[in-house]
């Protein structure tokens, strides 16, 4: 199998076993943490992405004086109704800009539109090829890069919250149903935070998980995303 690298120092296109096992691992060239994606995935979100070209997150928005205090990143969101899902619960927390990456489902969908019930028109959204597109020029402007996803070294949002080490302006970013989060986008994550899991089951729903952990941080800095009347 053909992949590339997705690092933006790399890009790197080198090939693989037909089903490399596992499915991350390090980059052949750079040496760099990544997920394994065909040549042929790449390709295709690189062509969507062009499509999208009205939808690009670019350092003119970037810029913007008026940027939000929290940006969140869906990368590789398979289910549509779950884009939804993360659309409204958005809303609903105040946050007003998602940004969309790879395999996610953009907006017009009436998938999307069943679970969110209007928010793709109420919080502005963007679509990138890659995550580390948007999480690298937001990080060198000071945003914090947070992953949800449960890791040997991730710790509880309530801590980070409890301890004051969750900071804005914020990066948070959501993964696949399946694989969760990419090596690479582990990678360059300042923080990597999870919901304690009580029971028999090792994760939650993603957009469940989102919007639990979206409520809390909104919840705790209140000041960024005012209730409206």
């Amino acid at each position: 199998m053909l992949t590339r690298c997705p690092h933006l120092d790399c890009k790197e296109t080198f090939e693989l076993p037909a089903d490399p096992s596992p499915a991350s691992g390090l980059c052949l060239v750079c040496s760099k943490p990544m997920f394994y994606r065909s040549l042929l995935y790449s390709t295709k979100m690189d062509e969507r992405s062009e499509r999208l070209t009205e939808h690009l997150f670019t350092h003119e928005t970037i810029n913007d004086p008026k940027l939000e205090p929290i940006v969140v990143v869906c990368e590789d969101v398979r289910s549509l109704w779950n884009v939804g899902s993360i659309f409204r619960t958005a809303d609903g927390a105040g946050i007003s800009r998602l940004v969309l990456c790879g395999i996610t489902g953009n907006p017009p969908r009436k998938e999307i539109a069943k679970t969110s019930l209007g928010a793709e028109d109420t919080v502005a959204w963007n679509y990138v090829s890659s995550a580390l597109k948007v999480i690298l020029p937001l990080q060198k402007l000071g945003y914090q890069i947070v992953g949800l996803e449960r890791t040997e070294n991730s710790q509880a949002v309530s801590e980070l919250l409890a301890n004051g080490a969750l900071k804005i302006p914020m990066c948070l970013i959501v993964g696949n149903e399946v694989t969760g989060l990419s090596a690479e986008v582990l990678h360059y994550s300042d923080i990597v935070c999870h919901l304690p899991m009580r029971g028999m089951k090792e994760s939650l729903n993603v957009a469940v998980a989102f919007g639990i952990a979206a409520y809390a941080i909104t919840e705790s800095l209140p000041q960024l995303c005012p209730t409206r009347m």
